[in-house]
């Protein structure tokens, strides 16, 4: 029996641990505010300077772009905690804020936070996938689709299809459009982001030129979409990773073993802010960003789930299917 699944407090180790971490989930007013200011004035800055550099040297401005996409991603980190409720403790701070920042980065906070809390609440639940996270079908569900579903599988799950077109599809896209089964609440969300974007593309326009803003804008979103999609993509794509049915499924267990940790450098682990702490952020989706790794630090029980590094994460874009013979992640020709 997994121990995992033992309900007992006294004898499952988890529950205890996902006990004793509660204490991380209180946001600091002072580290909040000080991360917004370290990300988003560098984020303007940076904007500032790229149009500068572009009668200076290109390479500069590529750089400087490069450097932007980064906080771009920085950004995205932050609106998503505030989805969570984990950054401040007023919600409507939180939700004014991620709003804001959400249209920075070409993403709706209502739709995408309603998808992510369903993320939250099946990951790793081989019954319950579709919203919010990268498709995965079993072996055995790849064996019995006809050709044409499975071509269609194979370009989804292509890299270059992936992160290359998918990453400019979902942001410009994807995120501009509603749906049916959407609330109203979503809906008009959309329409308010789609709103704001439109502002500042012609306010922008009007300032530097709409070819300017177009190239610069689209450049910093393409590398910081391709960034974040690899980051998501990692979080539950890995070689280790664990799939379960429904009756077999709790958040607990998902957490660490269906969740990674990617260990990161330090200056990459600042610029995606913690994120690579993925199976705590499972375990307590409460506990803001910047207190992820001191939670990491102060119980050694986290450090027994086994790191993903660089190497191994190019390993698992072979990784496209779900053996549940083995219990295994596989390629198309069922190799490991």
């Amino acid at each position: 029996m997994n121990p995992l699944e033992n309900k007992n407090t006294e004898t499952n180790p988890w529950i205890a641990i996902s006990k004793n971490i509660e204490k991380y989930q209180k946001p600091s007013l002072g580290r909040s505010l000080w991360q917004i200011a370290n990300t988003f004035i560098p984020y303007i800055g940076l904007w500032i300077l790229i149009v500068y550099s572009l009668s200076i040297s290109y390479w500069l401005t590529a750089f400087l772009i490069l450097l932007a996409a980064g906080f771009l991603v920085r950004l995205f980190i932050i609106f998503h905690d505030c989805g969570h409720g984990s950054y401040f403790k007023s919600q409507k701070v939180n939700r004014f804020v991620g709003m804001f920042f959400g249209i920075l980065a070409f993403t709706p906070y209502d739709k995408w936070h309603n998808q992510h809390m369903r993320h939250h609440g099946t990951v790793g639940n081989l019954d319950k996938r579709g919203v919010g996270d990268v498709w995965t079908m079993t072996k055995e569900e790849y064996q019995a689709s006809d050709k044409w579903s499975r071509v269609k599988y194979r370009i989804y799950r292509n890299p270059l299809v992936m992160f290359g077109i998918g990453s400019l599809y979902v942001f410009l896209i994807q995120n501009r459009l509603t749906k049916k089964d959407m609330t109203r609440k979503e809906k008009l969300n959309i329409y308010f982001t789609n709103a704001a974007l439109l502002i500042i593309f012609t306010g922008m326009s009007f300032a530097i030129g709409f070819g300017t803003f177009v190239i610069i804008q689209l450049s910093i979103l393409y590398i910081a979409a391709i960034s974040g999609l690899w980051l998501f993509y990692l979080q539950h794509q890995y070689e280790d990773v664990t799939w379960f049915r429904n009756k077999e499924w709790n958040y607990r267990t998902v957490a660490l073993e269906g969740s990674s940790f990617v260990k990161f450098p330090k200056l990459l682990q600042w610029f995606s802010g913690n994120i690579g702490f993925h199976h705590i952020h499972h375990l307590n989706a409460r506990i803001p960003n910047y207190y992820l790794n001191t939670c990491y630090r102060e119980n050694s029980v986290f450090k027994e789930v086994k790191p993903v590094t660089f190497m191994m994460s190019l390993k698992s874009l072979k990784l496209r299917l779900w053996d549940e013979q083995i219990q295994k992640m596989v390629s198309f020709n069922g190799r490991q």
